[in-house]
């Protein structure tokens, strides 16, 4: 049978980590940050809107009906060029944005591909490779090997060494907070995830009719299934954008110029 392919990207975050430390100021959304004359949001649906193997986008936008029509303001129009359909998504967790979207999907999909909207640097042949897998294989999820040093830590806590009495005394000073190596994980076979991940779409939804849906990826919930998941090579160009250094690297890689 042919494989037809749904493509979801979660759009609905508040992008909480993307602001610089002790800026203040009216937070912005990773997914408006310019990548050669167009927000970050339609470079990751131009990842996929070319593809023949693809059939329709889904595009989750945030849930709020005052953002919700923000978002459609910023982005509706162009998103509409590029054949992707918008939809509200989740109050306040990833797994009610995805839940949403799915309802979206067309009846004639057989898998569905979830990529994350912040990951607009994503190589073409990672999402061949994943796409492939996905012929013989009903969960697949690229994924890359940890080459640092990984340690666990303690919880932070304040830093007392070198304090001037007084000022802790008086509350002069804020204290900074330090944390401290609990132990040293053995790294074999760990491993960092990325998207795009693909799931035979009878399988994701049986994964999303699970009462407990709290997870960090939608494999987490076809884990939960016992069912199994196949990993393939990801890519280190396929970063995820969560601070904004992390904006000129996705420039650099896709060699993209900020207007």
């Amino acid at each position: 049978m042919p494989m037809h392919m749904t493509v979801i990207i979660p759009a609905a975050g508040r992008s909480a980590r993307f602001a610089e430390p002790g800026v203040l100021g009216e937070a912005r959304s990773k997914l408006d940050e310019d990548l050669g004359g167009r927000p970050v949001l339609q470079r990751a649906v131009e990842l996929f809107n070319t593809r023949d193997d693809v059939g329709a986008i889904v595009v989750a936008g945030p849930h709020e009906e005052g953002a919700y029509a923000e978002f459609q303001l910023r982005h509706a129009d162009r998103l509409a060029m590029l054949g992707a359909a918008l939809c509200r998504g989740g109050r306040t967790h990833r797994y009610e944005t995805v839940r949403a979207a799915l309802e979206q999907v067309p009846a004639e999909a057989t898998h569905v591909a979830i990529h994350d909207a912040a990951r607009p640097a994503c190589p073409a042949d990672l999402i061949d490779r994943v796409f492939a897998a996905a012929v013989r294989h009903d969960a697949v999820i690229p994924a890359v090997a940890i080459d640092d040093t990984v340690k666990r830590t303690t919880d932070p806590a304040e830093d007392d060494t070198g304090a001037d009495p007084l000022e802790a005394i008086l509350g002069a000073s804020e204290r900074p907070t330090i944390r401290t190596v609990a132990d040293t994980l053995d790294r074999t076979n760990l491993v960092l995830v990325q998207t795009p991940q693909v799931f035979e779409v009878g399988l994701l939804r049986r994964a999303y009719a699970q009462d407990d849906l709290a997870s960090t990826d939608d494999a987490g919930l076809i884990e939960r299934l016992g069912e199994p998941v196949v990993v393939v090579p990801g890519d280190v160009a396929n970063i995820k954008i969560t601070r904004p250094a992390d904006v000129g690297r996705c420039r650099a890689i896709r060699g993209l110029q900020n207007t």
